[in-house]
């Protein structure tokens, strides 16, 4: 295998009609966590695990029926309640290791509700992802996000 790293990054920004306490809360709570940060419908169930604070870890998996197994572990570097969440993550497609990322959320209150800024500074692995499917994927998570908000 040739190995290889790519390294990019990506910033997003979204509306949410939801205060900041609720958006910070629907990263920081498990259960309302679990809601929206899920893979694709047709995946087999994941499990996930949430320890919220500064050096916590999260984990989550699941795939599609018959593999891979797309995995999540994280590490929270920063959290400043209601305004930044900071983390450090790896990702892996079974046991091959595909990125890691520095991801910073930022929490804006607007007249609306919330500002959100995700921005990810990643690394990624031997061509196994792409920026661009990452930030696809970031996303594709930031609709799941809107709709468990409403």
């Amino acid at each position: 295998m040739e190995r290889k790293v790519t390294h990019a990054s990506f910033t997003i920004e979204r509306s949410l009609s939801a205060s900041p306490e609720r958006v910070f809360k629907a990263f920081a709570d498990q259960e309302t966590k679990a809601k929206w940060f899920i893979g694709p419908d047709t995946w087999q169930k994941s499990d996930q695990t949430l320890d919220f604070k500064i050096a916590g870890k999260e984990h989550v998996s699941g795939g599609p029926p018959g593999g891979p197994v797309h995995r999540y572990d994280s590490t929270f570097m920063d959290i400043v309640p209601n305004e930044r969440i900071i983390t450090t993550y790896e990702m892996h497609l079974d046991d091959d290791r595909i990125s890691v990322s520095v991801a910073t959320l930022e929490f804006k209150a607007t007249d609306g509700g919330t500002k959100l800024t995700p921005t990810e500074q990643g690394a990624y692995l031997d061509g196994f992802d792409t920026p661009e499917r990452r930030e696809h994927g970031t996303n594709d998570l930031l609709d799941k996000l809107g709709a468990s908000l409403k």
